[in-house]
């Protein structure tokens, strides 16, 4: 406990004159953690895959997307039916997902800034490192300009890390065509069949798919020849508030940004709109059909009874919805993703759970199941206890959200606070600033902005008031 009592004082990544001894606390956490019996460590199987709605998967009531292999994992683990991401976009979701921080604590605002060491010393793969466990990583790195992702592959034991948008879907000069998805599995599957016994050890595979190939004349680039015949007798369909009507609501700045430029490049006619939403969800079925040999290859090589997975995506998507395209705004379509995990050690047979779970939940769950200390300065929680039914009656009822990387001035700051029932936004360049309010118990789909309406003052105040103090407390 003297170890977790010394990590509790380190309240931030490179604090001064305590980094000497916080190295030297993560040595002693490597001392502490080879003793113990590698039976009492789990395997960790992380997948991410990129710009992922929640509701595209069977298990969460999609009718017409095929993902048995997910839906199994639904099946045999938790599924949390309310899970969300804390800044809408890649590399500061990223930065979260490693750092169990918030971009106000972690500061990875945008696409060139990477982890100091100090600050890469405090996430999930270096504390399990340094805990005896073997990391891998694979796909998209997604934290730090190409340079500083091409430095990662010191900080892990196997690394298949790549920069930017994890290069195209079909490299040209492959003369056997292999989607990445695959290549990227095939690369898990290498790591799993090179491990030595006896040693535990944690994967991040980070798939690209579904995210678009921006810049590519086709933007959603073309999916594994395999999946081409999917969806073409039942096709999806377009979302509920994709049309004009719900683009007119939208705040002009929305309305002029990058997200109404890139709906015109995937979703500007008809045909192009059902197009993409066909390829997206091909796609996914194909990052499915990945999930599936790897849990096949988990137990070809005996390792499943002792595995957790968790399967999660760093952002949501806009469909076409409210004629947007991208992610970013603080909308549920953008904000909200899948989550699962499953304990192979002890199935939960598919319970579903409503909290609110976020990105910054994934580093303390992962060292929570490992055994490993959850540094002081990690802003998530265990989803552990949740994931073996038991009752966490602190557990959180809102969350912060915040997006301050504006491409140039494409894409508007954001901030708000999202509870169990509110979700309350402000537009931060607008002078003087513009809120929305939306009662999600009654418009699950925020069509109806409250927050000039009289009788909704006193909610509106109170969720200024606490977007306010969390905006200070979360630094």
């Amino acid at each position: 406990m003297h170890l977790l009592s010394y990590l509790r004082r380190v309240r931030r990544a490179g604090s001064g004159g305590c980094r000497w001894g916080f190295f030297l606390g993560l040595g002693l956490l490597s001392a502490v953690a080879a003793e113990r019996p590698a039976s009492a460590r789990p395997n960790l199987l992380v997948i991410l895959t990129d710009d992922q709605r929640w509701d595209t998967l069977g298990a969460a009531g999609n009718p017409v997307i095929h993902t048995p292999h997910l839906d199994r994992l639904a099946r045999e683990g938790v599924r949390f039916a309310n899970a969300f991401v804390t800044t809408s976009i890649c590399c500061v979701s990223r930065a979260s997902i490693f750092s169990g921080q918030y971009e106000r604590r972690h500061g990875i605002d945008n696409f060139d800034k990477a982890f100091t060491p100090a600050q890469w010393a405090l996430t999930y793969p270096a504390l399990l490192r340094a805990a005896g466990y073997r990391t891998g990583f694979i796909g998209k790195f997604g934290v730090g300009n190409p340079q500083r992702v091409a430095a990662m592959a010191g900080e892990f034991d196997f690394w298949r890390g790549r920069p930017g948008q994890g290069g195209l879907f079909v490299d040209p000069k492959d003369p056997t065509r292999t989607h990445a998805t695959v290549r990227f599995g095939d690369e898990a599957i290498e790591f799993l069949r090179s491990q030595p016994p006896g040693q535990p050890w944690c994967l991040s595979i980070s798939f690209t798919a579904p995210h678009a190939r921006d810049g590519q004349p086709r933007e959603f680039y073309p999916p594994d020849p395999r999946d081409a015949a999917l969806y073409l007798t039942h096709p999806p369909p377009a979302p509920p508030l994709a049309n004009e009507a719900e683009f007119a609501k939208l705040l002009p700045a929305v309305r002029r940004s990058e997200a109404r430029t890139r709906w015109q490049r995937r979703f500007g006619t008809p045909e192009l709109a059902r197009q993409t939403r066909t390829d997206y969800y091909r796609l996914i079925s194909g990052v499915d059909r990945e999930v599936g040999r790897l849990r096949a290859a988990l137990e070809q090589l005996g390792m499943a009874p002792n595995t957790i997975l968790l399967f999660t995506s760093d952002n949501g998507f806009y469909l076409g919805d409210r004629g947007l395209a991208g992610k970013w705004f603080p909308h549920e379509e953008s904000i909200r993703v899948p989550f699962l995990v499953a304990d192979l050690r002890r199935p939960a047979r598919g319970r579903v759970r409503p909290e609110l779970v976020l990105n910054l939940d994934i580093a303390p769950t992962l060292l929570d199941y490992a055994g490993v200390p959850i540094p002081a300065a990690m802003q998530g929680r265990s989803v552990r206890p949740l994931v073996e039914g038991r009752r966490v009656r602190d557990w959180r009822t809102e969350f912060f959200y915040e997006h301050h990387f504006n491409y140039g001035g494409r894409i508007p700051d954001s901030e708000g606070v999202r509870t169990e029932r509110w979700s309350y936004w402000r537009w931060l360049n607008e002078d003087p600033v513009v809120e929305e309010l939306y009662d999600l118990r009654r418009d699950p789909w925020q069509q109806r902005n409250l927050a000039s309406e009289p009788r909704h003052r006193r909610t509106l105040e109170q969720l200024r008031a606490r977007w306010a103090r969390l905006a200070e407390e979360l630094r």
